[in-house]
């Protein structure tokens, strides 16, 4: 139908319609990827610490878990594992402890336990990641974050990742 001649359904009413399908499909696939990407850590501007030194990472691959000293019996479970790469284990609730041979325990102050917490999303524990060294102190985050049920199934997910 036309109305004074002019046609009711247009073309440039067809684009602006397009256009702005478009515009929230990628609004939307942008912020599936920013969220979807892996993260890095530079351990030269995050101080971590083991016991009372500043943790200086050595290795080139870390298997990260992010757990609450709360829960009972988890910190000798973490001391005791027997993993093929090494475990940081950082601590929601900063509980120091010493070292075993695969096991640095690491805690942090509030800041440092924020800007980890919000970079990584991690919002449940105990979660577990890899991340590997890219260069000196920066290292990759080079898996998905996992929430495991118990450190029980931490071997069992670690073959997964």
């Amino acid at each position: 139908m036309r109305k004074g001649g002019k046609s009711l359904f247009s073309l440039s009413t067809l684009l602006a319609s397009f256009f702005g399908a478009a515009m929230i499909a990628g609004a939307f696939a942008y912020f599936n990827y920013k969220f979807s990407e892996y993260k890095f850590i530079n351990f030269k501007e995050w101080s971590f610490y083991e016991q009372k030194d500043i943790f200086q990472p050595k290795e080139d691959l870390y298997i990260v878990v992010f757990y609450s000293s709360r829960n009972k019996g988890v910190m000798d479970k973490l001391a005791n594992l027997q993993l093929n790469k090494p475990i940081l284990a950082i601590d929601y609730y900063n509980k120091v402890r010493s070292n075993s041979h695969s096991t640095t325990f690491l805690r942090a102050g509030t800041n440092t336990s924020l800007k980890f917490i919000q970079r990584f999303n991690i919002y449940e524990v105990p979660s577990v990641f890899f991340i590997k060294r890219i260069k000196d102190t920066l290292y990759k985050q080079d898996s998905m974050i996992r929430k495991l049920d118990n450190l029980d199934e931490l071997s069992h997910e670690i073959k997964t990742l």
